[in-house]
């Protein structure tokens, strides 16, 4: 595989995985102990730290890329495993 097929593979990662890591962590005003601004949502967070996401979502991201080149490289899995209609 070219090393731009594997980076692109990768931020396609990445992306996918800051919608899973993004939910962890955050607390709302309520959780806080905070006043809520007027016009705010309930459910909006308190504090959002955008490297703390950042940083969680490149850990996530790198190991199932990992994972998913060391199953490119040895085909643990395999498109003819998954191939059920036969």
């Amino acid at each position: 595989m070219k090393w731009q097929s594997a980076l692109a593979i990768y931020v396609l990662f990445w992306w996918i995985c800051v919608f899973f890591v993004l939910p962890f962590g955050v607390r709302t005003a309520a959780e806080a102990g905070a006043e809520l601004v007027p016009g705010q949502a309930d459910s909006a967070p308190h504090n959002f730290d955008i490297k703390r996401v950042a940083i969680r979502t490149t850990i996530v991201s790198a190991i199932l890329f990992g994972l998913f080149m060391l199953n490119y490289y040895f085909g643990w899995v395999t498109t003819d495993m998954l191939d059920w209609a036969h």
